[in-house]
């Protein structure tokens, strides 16, 4: 009997002090998992800050010679000023709230109360997940508008746009508790935000373009659209190029976690449909034109990439190529119906905001029922599988559509305003002067290639404008003394 109450004291004993030591190692276990998924979401940031470098390239390398530096300026303010606007207003209103904005989280800060908890290392990391893909769906406005807008719009709209405008659309998906989170009990369905980014940026392009009008020349006497070739297509390859590896931590990315290591999967998806958007928009253009457009392959990817956006993590892999090509398809056809009416540079309307829609529609049909949640898979599922009703399927389709129209509708009546706010105020297009002289030397005093002109013939001197090199004036002409200029390469 002895022996027995000995034997349980210390197996109690030992349970005792095996417990605290198994509690401690599962914390340490769940501890260092965050630590893992938050690495990837950090990566993931970096992946699309670097889009950045993308889109410049991409719009310096479809603009003429005179207009490059301003593309570089650009993109600087605008990262910069959203930046700020995301940290003082624009967290906030994409946090918790009610159905319409979030109501907490302004100046977001480490150690804050938000919402009753107090902001930690992973909050931060979110909210910086955030701010740079305000500044993705900000940089798509400006494609829409090269060569002819005032540089001071940037600045102003930048801050509207990050404070109020794309704080106000990610709420309403993303939040959880915003209107189209649940629309008839059903979520609108968009993993990494080919709606919430991509249809934002370009519905905000379209506004800025009908108020500002076409580039002088772009159409001739009888209203036809004329062709001004941008100036390098290896600038415009280099963009595209680095839009697709950010890609990677666009969609992989908004896993927001390595559980199981589904990012793989997102990341697949992301690269097949590109690989197809590419050709199936070369094949759609040769067959128009008998040529291999440059630009439309790259429209093609980068369509693809934005049109699978939304279901990257919704769809089978068999259905992102399909997803692409008709993205591919799609991009053609519409970027040579806009350009009749419509001066778009880059083909931003066509890339982000046909296949925008596209993507978040595709979303309604091919989503999987392993991957959608308590949503309703694709109409694809409702006609060729049998366990699943055809009625709800329906349904999701419908709500992708509302998601498409509410993000339209608010997106462009904002921007509408503020946009007519600006030019009524500092005004919205250069001077035909500016235009003409190029944006580079008129907004920034310097050509982004000093060696390819001559200032005399680029710009009237009896304005006052100099080139710069390198940000250092050109000393003025005094009597008996001539400014040296650069030449002709």
């Amino acid at each position: 009997m002895s022996k027995r109450l000995g034997l349980g004291v210390f197996l109690a004993t030992g349970a005792s002090l095996a417990l605290p030591g198994a509690a401690f190692a599962q914390g340490a276990v769940e501890a260092v998992k965050t630590e893992l998924d938050m690495t990837w979401v950090m990566v993931a940031t970096v992946l699309v800050l670097l889009m950045q470098a993308g889109f410049m390239f991409l719009e310096i390398g479809f603009s003429r010679r005179k207009n490059v530096g301003t593309g570089v300026a650009k993109i600087l303010v605008n990262l910069g000023v959203l930046s700020l606007a995301w940290y003082m207003f624009g967290q906030g209103i994409n946090g918790p709230g009610n159905k319409i904005f979030g109501t907490d989280g302004f100046f977001y800060h480490f150690g804050q109360n938000v919402d009753g908890a107090a902001v930690g290392g992973v909050d931060v990391g979110f909210m910086l997940f955030g701010l740079v893909f305000a500044a993705v769906s900000l940089a798509i406005v400006w494609g829409t508008t090269l060569e002819r807008i005032k540089f001071g719009v940037y600045a102003i709209y930048a801050f509207v746009f990050g404070a109020l405008i794309y704080p106000l659309i990610a709420h309403a998906v993303w939040s959880g508790d915003g209107l189209l989170s649940d629309v008839g009990g059903k979520p609108v369905l968009d993993f990494a935000g080919s709606s919430v980014v991509h249809l934002t940026g370009a519905t905000a392009g379209l506004a800025a373009l009908l108020l500002l009008g076409a580039r002088s020349g772009k159409y001739g006497p009888d209203g036809k659209p004329r062709a001004i070739p941008g100036h390098s297509m290896p600038l415009v390859g280099l963009g595209v190029i680095l839009l697709w590896i950010g890609w990677y931590g666009f969609n992989a990315g908004s896993t927001f976690a390595t559980d199981d290591v589904f990012f793989a999967e997102v990341a697949l998806n992301t690269q097949l449909a590109a690989a197809a958007g590419v050709i199936g928009a070369l094949l759609i253009v040769y067959i128009k034109t008998r040529a291999l457009d440059v630009g439309m392959a790259g429209n093609g990817a980068i369509a693809a990439l934005v049109g699978i956006t939304a279901g990257c993590g919704y769809v089978e892999t068999w259905a992102a190529p399909i997803i692409g090509l008709i993205a591919g398809v799609l991009v053609v056809y519409s970027v040579i119906f806009i350009e009749k009416y419509l001066d778009d540079p880059v083909g931003a309307l066509s890339a982000h905001g046909m296949a925008g829609i596209w993507g978040t529609l595709a979303v309604g049909i091919f989503g999987s029922a392993r991957l959608v949640g308590d949503a309703s898979p694709g109409i694809w599922y409702g006609i060729t599988d049998a366990d699943v009703a055809l009625g709800p399927t329906v349904g999701q389709f419908a709500v992708q559509a509302v998601g498409v129209a509410a993000t339209f509708v608010v997106v462009l009546g904002i921007s509408l305003v503020a946009f007519w706010a600006i030019r009524q105020t500092i005004g919205l297009r250069a001077s035909e002067a500016h235009e003409l002289a190029g944006l580079d030397i008129s907004s920034h005093g310097m050509y982004g290639y000093p060696e390819a002109f001559i200032p005399q013939e680029e710009y009237p001197s009896a304005d006052g404008y100099e080139p710069h090199v390198a940000g250092t004036p050109v000393a003025p002409a005094t009597a008996g003394a001539a400014v040296q200029r650069p030449t002709s390469a």
